[in-house]
């Protein structure tokens, strides 16, 4: 059987669905009164989600499958011809340049789209010069920094899916498909955004690693239209087997993760509150700004032995140090050139000139970075600094792990800690302030708060939008009550 190389297969997303997991989707839509007059599947692959409907869905008139790869094309008509069943059409196109509307204007009815669009990035493609994308529109309306950073980046699934979504704005019928659950999170949001149609939405994990030998959490995402209603909630289901439920759906205009928790808690939100929590400080440039100690001796990551001040010195715990709470000591010490964003950095010449001597050493390094916030600003700069970053009192928590687990740090070696840009916390000055807040952030209400917000299967769950929703003042009170 004819497959495509490994670059087209990163390139077209290609994770064929096995026929069991295809047949498997298919009864669940049958459970669900799903009985379409026509199924479309926009990228059809091998076909096997074509050869599953045709076996369960006897009653739909018209099976339509639409599918780039001339080979996969020629394997459905042979396979096709020996079941001669004549509902099938496959016809051989790109999806991002085929004429949707009038081929969809044809088919009568209910309408189900089905199927599983490719699994890949946009930046993803652009590694491997793949040309499988839509033209280069700002569909996720992003502007300034959020582009700079990175959040400009998506998956091309994603679009495929709104497009998908738009064929039912003036008809009903019905979505099913495969994909990413960050994918299907990020659906509803869209619908939402533009007040579009949905009847219902609900979303069936499954085992990607069992069936694609993929280690990503993955979902079957299904849709309800019916041209007038707008719910925008999602069921979540641990399987397609499952029958219990939880419900994410938005509160005051966020995309909450269980409404059920946050509803009960929802006197511990406030989205401006007092204190708010800060990320570490963000230098990239490790190699020369990280330093460790060995031996009485600080090294930089290049292996090289530096003799500098200890004035902008000062003890460094990374994202994984407090994850795994390891708080107590460290060896770690990190440069920091500026007590605030956009400070000038000539008096460490001054100052600190061994400091200034090791900098310029290596400026080429520093002056070299890539990130645009760095351009028009001292230089050595470093960004993520201000008061909060020198407290003598912080609790941290790093974003990255799938675990709500704060930590109560104090001084090291006499100086305030700094963090890198995993980890997220907030500053006290005294003891006391920071250990009362602590017993609040470890109550039982407050992680029920903060567990009903945070999406575990993210790159980042724990976010500084999250984190500063919690209304301190109100959970200290909960928690002395609780």
């Amino acid at each position: 059987m004819i497959r495509t190389t490994p670059k087209t297969k990163v390139e077209y997303g290609d994770f064929q669905t096995p026929i069991e997991l295809a047949e498997l989707i298919c009864q669940k839509l049958i459970e669900l009164g799903v009985n379409p007059d026509a199924i479309v599947e926009p990228t059809c692959g091998i076909g096997n989600f074509i050869n599953a409907s045709s076996r369960l869905f006897l009653s739909t008139d018209k099976i339509l499958g639409i599918e780039i790869n001339q080979q996969y094309v020629e394997e459905i008509k042979t396979r096709q011809q020996l079941d001669r069943d004549q509902r099938i059409e496959i016809i051989e196109a790109d999806f991002f340049q085929f004429d949707w509307r009038s081929q969809l204007d044809k088919l009568d009815g209910q309408l189900l789209v089905i199927g599983n669009f490719p699994w890949v990035t946009n930046s993803q493609q652009g590694v491997i010069g793949g040309k499988n994308l839509p033209s280069k529109v700002n569909f996720q309306d992003h502007i300034g920094l959020d582009a700079i950073t990175g959040k400009s980046n998506f998956d091309i699934s994603e679009w495929m899916l709104i497009q998908s979504i738009e064929w039912f704005q003036q008809r009903g019928g019905y979505l099913s498909m495969l994909c990413k659950t960050s994918v299907a999170r990020k659906i509803l949001n869209h619908l939402r955004n533009r007040n579009l149609n949905l009847a219902y939405c609900a979303s069936y994990n499954i085992d990607a690693k069992k069936y694609f030998n993929a280690s990503v959490e993955s979902c079957l995402l299904f849709c309800k239209f019916d041209g007038i209603s707008t719910n925008y909630f999602c069921d979540v289901f641990d399987s397609l087997e499952s029958t219990e439920y939880k419900r994410i759906g938005y509160r005051h205009n966020i995309l909450v993760r269980d409404v059920i928790i946050f509803d009960r808690v929802s006197e511990l939100y406030h989205p401006t509150p007092e204190l708010k929590w800060r990320s570490g400080v963000k230098h990239d440039c490790s190699s020369v700004m990280e330093l460790r100690k060995i031996d009485s001796k600080l090294i930089n990551g290049f292996g090289d032995a530096v003799d500098i001040e200890d004035t902008y010195l000062f003890p460094l715990l990374k994202g994984s140090d407090v994850a795994q709470n390891r708080i107590q000591n460290t060896d770690r010490y990190v440069l920091v050139t500026q007590r605030f964003v956009g400070e000038p950095t000539d008096e460490i010449e001054y100052l600190a000139p061994k400091t200034w001597r090791y900098l310029e050493s290596h400026a080429k390094y520093l002056d070299n970075r890539k990130s645009k916030i760095y351009l028009k600003n001292p230089r050595f700069s470093i960004f993520g600094i201000g008061s909060y970053t020198f407290a003598p009192w912080k609790i941290a928590i790093c974003g990255l792990y799938k675990k709500l687990e704060f930590r109560l740090i104090g001084q090291l070696n006499d100086r305030g800690v700094i963090f890198d840009d995993t980890v997220y916390f907030i500053g006290f000055d005294d003891r006391a302030s920071a250990c009362q807040a602590f017993d609040s952030l470890t109550s039982t209400p407050v992680r029920d708060f903060y567990s009903s917000l945070i999406f575990w299967d993210e790159k980042r769950p724990v976010k500084s939008s999250i984190l500063n929703s919690l209304n301190l003042a109100a959970s200290s009170d909960h928690y002395r009550l609780s």
